[in-house]
């Protein structure tokens, strides 16, 4: 190699230390974005491995231990069972979160199918679809979620499809004017004129570029749906005891809520910390993906 060859790779050599202060630059304008990612990071590993942080079993009873306030043996207190509350808090996030997840899949997959319908098609199959879904956005979304859920049955699973199906309306709207937009451009013309079909263009080419904008309602209606899970257990329609979930324990607490405060306050404020963290999240993913 020679010399000048050798000067060429030293200099074009990417300078790790300007790349950490790149991060950290980054990393302090937008610390609060880096706080909710931590946020959401860690309820995640609750419901994914909820031994790293708990060794505590959050089913079992110790009447010897109930009603304890917050301490160095249980952090969060103890409930009315002596079952210890950071621990049911930690194993909660799985059902909170699976039930939010299945509830954003739901309404992604539905709007994404409607909306698609409604952009493709003009005439009578857009008409017949939006004005499904402006009855569906007529009725307050909870209530709907409330009788889907009782049709559907109590559990996890029942309270996440009848939360999707009430939000995959919002969807619908968002895929819909998505697909309107993409089925005049010049790509989706290139394809039909080549002769490939509806499902096709749909499957390969409309809906995945119109997919895009929905990242950041994703990301707003997981938290809308965390909302609603905690809402439906604390009703008693979502997750069942002795299962834990956070509405559930809210809900199992409320009784106390005058002399043992803990009892709500901590899984109250997990719930709200989630939610803002993913809102906060949403917005930087609008910005960013808007710029």
């Amino acid at each position: 190699m020679t010399a000048v060859e050798n000067s060429e790779s030293v200099a074009v050599r990417p300078d790790p230390r300007g790349r950490a202060r790149s991060v950290a630059r980054w990393t302090g304008e937008h610390w609060t974005v880096v706080l909710a990612a931590v946020v959401v990071g860690t309820v995640l590993l609750w419901a994914v491995v909820p031994q790293l942080f708990t060794s505590i079993d959050p089913l079992a009873v110790n009447p010897a231990q109930k009603l304890k306030p917050p301490s160095g043996e249980h952090w969060f207190g103890t409930d009315q069972l002596g079952r210890d509350l950071y621990a049911r808090i930690v194993y909660g996030a799985r059902a909170s979160l699976l039930g939010s997840a299945i509830a954003v899949l739901v309404g992604v997959l539905v709007g994404s199918l409607l909306g698609a319908v409604a952009g493709w098609f003009a005439g009578f199959p857009d008409s017949f679809v939006m004005r499904l879904i402006d009855v569906v956005l007529s009725i307050p979304g909870f209530l709907l979620a409330i009788t889907i859920v009782v049709l559907l049955g109590f559990g996890v699973w029942q309270a996440g499809i009848a939360v999707g199906l009430t939000t995959s309306a919002t969807f619908a709207r968002l895929i819909r004017s998505e697909v309107v937009k993409a089925r005049t451009s010049t790509y989706v013309e290139a394809a039909t004129t080549s002769g490939a079909s509806t499902a096709a263009i749909l499957g390969r080419h409309v809906i995945p570029n119109s997919i895009g904008p929905t990242i950041a309602l994703v990301t707003v209606q997981f938290g809308i749906a965390i909302i609603w899970i905690a809402s439906l257990s604390f009703l008693g329609l979502g997750a069942q005891p002795p299962d834990p979930e956070w509405g559930r324990l809210v809900s199992d607490g409320r009784h106390y809520i005058a002399t043992r405060g803990w009892l709500t306050l901590w899984p109250g404020l997990t719930i709200v910390a989630v939610v803002l963290a993913a809102n906060h999240l949403s917005r930087h993913l609008t910005r960013r993906t808007s710029a």
